[in-house]
């Protein structure tokens, strides 16, 4: 028998912008427990987009994040004996956590420099509506618009 979900806990700001998503990239990127490795690599993302567009970190960093963040996306029903794809909305917080989770593979899977100059022109590419995790929204959108006809099917 299921039970209530259980509450969230709050996620503090980070140090440095005082933002609950940069915290929450931290979280993401964080491998193995090092949470101060993790913190030193947005830090020096963060630096390396401050000296390439010359604006503020934080502006690029919400505005990638915006950008590559679905509204829809498909997910499975079962009906009968046939599965689905039902196109739903995207609630805010999963937004967010696609939106991270996208833009870090996106970054892993760019070629060559260290961990911080991908990650910043990943972020400076989603800022201007380009790149990796920019696709992959795009292609959540496509399949959710392919599918539209099972939208009566809703969850």
């Amino acid at each position: 028998m299921r039970r209530g979900t259980p509450e969230r806990r709050p996620i503090p700001p980070d140090m440095r912008y005082n933002s609950v998503q940069i915290q929450t990239m931290i979280q993401h990127i964080l491998k193995r427990g090092k949470k101060s490795t993790a913190t030193h690599l947005i830090y020096d993302t963060m630096d390396l987009i401050k000296e390439r567009t010359q604006k503020s970190p934080i502006e690029v960093f919400d505005t990638a994040l915006k950008n590559v963040g679905p509204a829809m996306e498909v997910r499975p029903r079962r009906v009968g004996g046939a599965t689905y794809q039902v196109p739903m909305e995207v609630s805010a917080d999963r937004r967010t956590t696609l939106a991270i989770r996208w833009i870090l593979s996106a970054a892993r899977d760019r070629g060559g420099q260290s961990f911080p100059d991908k990650l910043a022109s990943e972020l400076i590419d989603a800022s201007n509506e380009q790149g990796a995790a920019i696709r992959k929204r795009d292609e959540t959108h496509k399949m959710a618009e392919a599918n539209r006809a099972f939208s009566h099917y809703r969850i």
